[in-house]
């Protein structure tokens, strides 16, 4: 049966507060169904944290349903900067968050479907997952021609990618998750997943590029809520359980003791930008000064989110050597962030000599050097 949407507003809070830490102790021997209230990213990856850490799986199985507003998720081990296009993220605001699992990067928002595949290290299976979604798709519309790959991808009419998988293994536990492009908005998942960054040498993984479409493009009739109902019903029935969605709450900790926390640590830019991969940006840029052009050249080498080397290289004679160095000087150690060079050009601007011509200087070179993170 598909949940309405406003029969789940109606009735969320009764179905959080009817649910303990207990509670998920005891209610299911063989599995759950749980399917977040929330569509913040930090609370729902937190979820998986907490699942992951705290649920006894040796003979339980979980599924996990989730959306979140719109994000851009990157892999455990991938580079920001590498990615996707941080500046037209900042403008539309749209979030960056990094998961804990591997892969590539990808691109969430309200069209787009997360499911997560709570299991024993032992019973870890990423493609009878995904052959359960194929089924469940299936199901709903026979006509639909949806194939699992060997990438562990799902394909739509053999060439269209619409999901996309990665997975977590723990000491005894382990998670697979795995998106579903359903109506997600194409023009911000294009325009964010092109890094306009050049330059870039790192050891980071890379994503792997493909032609992506949304399911509803091929069957306009269908709804996130009749998608996650069917892949439910389809999880019920292979593992034997009540097909019973149960709603919770990230933010609950009579439910998560701990999970705020957690919420908190995945938040944090130490672990978006500070886990990122060393890496190095040897480019240069133009400037127009008073009509003329202008190249220079810059070399930063960043570890953990940081810049650790910078040098600069401006023609002869446009700024005073000591200006430059200064600049260099002040860079190491600080956040590759704009709004931190921000802040630390503002400050060697007020000690740098009362020039009209320094200061508009100083101000384009800084602008440029921003124009990299």
């Amino acid at each position: 049966m598909v949940i309405p949407s406003s029969l789940k507003n109606c009735f969320q809070l009764f179905y959080v507060l009817k649910i303990s830490a207990a509670g998920f102790k005891y209610t299911a021997n063989r599995g759950l169904i749980l399917q977040s209230v929330s569509s913040d990213v930090f609370q729902n990856l937190a979820v998986e944290d907490w699942i992951h850490d705290n649920m006894n799986l040796e003979n339980r199985q979980v599924l996990f349903l989730w959306r979140n507003s719109p994000t851009v998720v990157i892999g455990r081990h991938q580079n920001p900067w590498q990615e996707c296009n941080l500046k037209i993220m900042r403008k539309k605001n749209i979030k960056l968050a990094r998961r804990r699992s591997g892969g590539g990067t990808v691109y969430h928002d309200l069209g787009n479907i997360n499911f997560t595949f709570f299991t024993s290290k032992k019973k870890y299976e990423r493609m009878e997952n995904l052959k359960l979604v194929v089924r469940a798709l299936k199901g709903l519309r026979p006509q639909l021609h949806v194939c699992a790959t060997d990438r562990y991808d799902l394909l739509l009419d053999g060439n269209f990618k619409i999901s996309g998988t990665a997975a977590k293994l723990g000491k005894t536990v382990a998670y697979h998750h795995c998106t579903l492009l359903c109506s997600a908005d194409k023009i911000n998942l294009s325009s964010v997943l092109k890094s306009p960054y050049k330059g870039i040498k790192s050891n980071a993984t890379p994503s792997m590029p493909a032609l992506v479409k949304n399911l509803f493009e091929e069957d306009p009739t269908l709804t996130c809520e009749m998608v996650m109902d069917a892949v439910a019903a389809e999880y019920a029935r292979c593992h034997q359980i009540d097909h019973h969605i149960t709603l919770i709450n990230p933010a609950d900790e009579t439910v998560f003791p701990g999970i705020n926390n957690k919420t908190k640590e995945l938040q944090t830019w130490e672990w978006i930008y500070g886990k990122t991969p060393k890496f190095s940006i040897s480019t240069c840029f133009n400037m127009v000064y008073e009509q003329s052009l202008l190249e220079a050249e810059v070399d930063i080498h960043v570890k953990h989110g940081r810049i650790e080397v910078c040098s600069i290289v401006l023609p002869e004679q446009w700024l005073p050597p000591a200006m430059c160095n200064e600049l260099e000087k002040n860079l190491i150690g600080s956040k590759f962030c704009p709004s931190e060079t921000t802040a630390l050009a503002s400050t060697l601007l007020r000690i740098c000599p009362q020039s009209y011509e320094l200061h508009s200087k100083w101000s384009l070179l800084c602008e440029n050097v921003m124009t990299l993170m």
